[in-house]
């Protein structure tokens, strides 16, 4: 999970417990960090490989899109389906997700109920069923 913000994460978490999903949540805060974990570069040497990435687009450093464009670009990362799930539901940043081959593009709702619903949606979709339920990262 790319994200910043931690009460973003625990409701995350929170939602997948709920809806039973077995899973790892590795968080990073950042496009570089989480880059970083993806190649398993320096202190992610052992850091395993995600079935799915969730993606805020207003992270630090590297934006999630910019992001994107680099995971796009390797052969090995462009794989991993990527789930961004952020604030923006500008038609521009939606737009332009899907132009970088992201599985999904979805708004953060403000309540806990709609947070948790918009969670349970996520898992349950066909291209998510798929994977492996034993992380996510």
């Amino acid at each position: 999970m790319v994200e910043d913000n931690p009460a973003d994460v625990g409701l995350t978490i929170e939602a997948l417990d709920e809806e039973n999903v077995q899973h790892r949540v590795s968080v990073v805060e950042d496009g570089y960090e989480a880059l970083a974990f993806l190649r398993r570069q320096g202190m992610y040497a052992d850091s395993p490989r995600p079935d799915l990435i969730v993606l805020d687009l207003n992270i630090p450093r590297m934006k999630g899109h910019e992001f994107l464009e680099v995971v796009q670009a390797d052969s090995d990362l462009k794989q991993i389906p990527v789930v961004v799930f952020t604030t923006s539901d500008a038609p521009l940043d939606r737009a332009k997700s899907y132009a970088l081959n992201a599985s999904l593009h979805v708004k953060k709702p403000i309540g806990l109920g709609e947070f948790m619903a918009v969670v349970r949606e996520i898992v349950n979709l066909p291209t998510i069923k798929g994977i492996r339920r034993d992380s996510v990262p």
